[in-house]
């Protein structure tokens, strides 16, 4: 955990020699997520409901899916650049060293700037705890952050498998950005509202549901099954196959010759 702060503090610093730059980064993914908040805000004023849920309703989904996604962004990074630290030959000094293949990766690029989005997430919260008819109980709240912590768990292990796809392609392949980008924008709405077979696709394939719908349900009181409140502890499973597959991409590597 030393280390990991001290590269966390390395990073920070570097990024904050430009603090312009940095700032002026950070304010562009303010201005981008708050860009999606107002289509939602429009819609919502339109028509009022989705699917029988409230304008406060939709936004508390809205700002959890913001939040993780933001957190894995910012840390999970280097994952996320994958084909460039195999490209420029990192990847092959990284093998060479003695600490964790994982913990060199994560350490490699921690992009603050990306935490604009965070922030957004943070005011829309702030907004809408107090605004809503949730009465906010001790296992209400641990929902809550069960929610935003199992969201960074299944975006973090997409980039996971991001990653591991680049031993094959030695590039990264854009159609992840469906489950990463795209997630974040269909999943600003409970996943019910699209039907079904939806809904069984991301419970059962990729998860979204633990920490997304079932856990909502709960919060908002339209379901009283308590479980629903801890469902979101199911999404460190997911990390399983994701770390299975890095192995194995990892045992197929062969080295750039950078």
């Amino acid at each position: 955990m030393n280390l990991y702060l001290k590269f966390f503090s390395m990073h920070l610093k570097g990024q904050m020699q430009y603090k312009f730059s940095f700032f002026l980064t950070l304010f562009g993914q303010f201005i981008g997520a708050f860009s999606s908040y107002l289509a939602l805000y429009f819609m919502m004023t339109r028509f009022h409901k989705v699917a029988d849920y409230t304008f406060n309703e939709v936004i508390i989904v809205f700002a959890t899916m913001m939040f993780s996604y933001s957190i894995a962004e910012c840390f999970m990074r280097g994952f996320d650049q994958f084909e460039k630290i195999i490209a420029n030959g990192e990847f092959d000094r990284m093998l060479i060293r003695p600490k964790n293949i994982i913990f060199q990766i994560m350490t490699s690029k921690i992009d603050f700037s990306r935490l604009g989005k965070l922030i957004q997430a943070i005011i829309i919260l702030a907004y809408a705890i107090p605004t809503s008819e949730i009465i906010w109980t001790a296992d209400k709240i641990t929902t809550l952050l069960l929610m935003i912590a199992g969201g960074t768990i299944i975006f973090s292990g997409i980039y996971i498998i991001y990653a591991s796809l680049c031993f094959y392609t030695l590039e990264g392949l854009e159609f992840i950005n469906i489950f990463t980008n795209g997630a974040l924008e269909f999943g600003k709405y409970p996943i019910s509202i699209y039907g079904k077979t939806m809904v069984k696709i991301f419970t059962y394939f990729i998860p979204y549901t633990l920490f997304q719908y079932y856990p909502f349900l709960y919060l908002v009181g339209r379901s009283q099954n308590s479980l629903y409140a801890i469902l979101p502890i199911g999404t460190v499973f997911f990390l399983i196959p994701c770390y299975l597959l890095w192995k194995i991409g990892l045992k197929h590597y062969t080295s750039t010759g950078s």
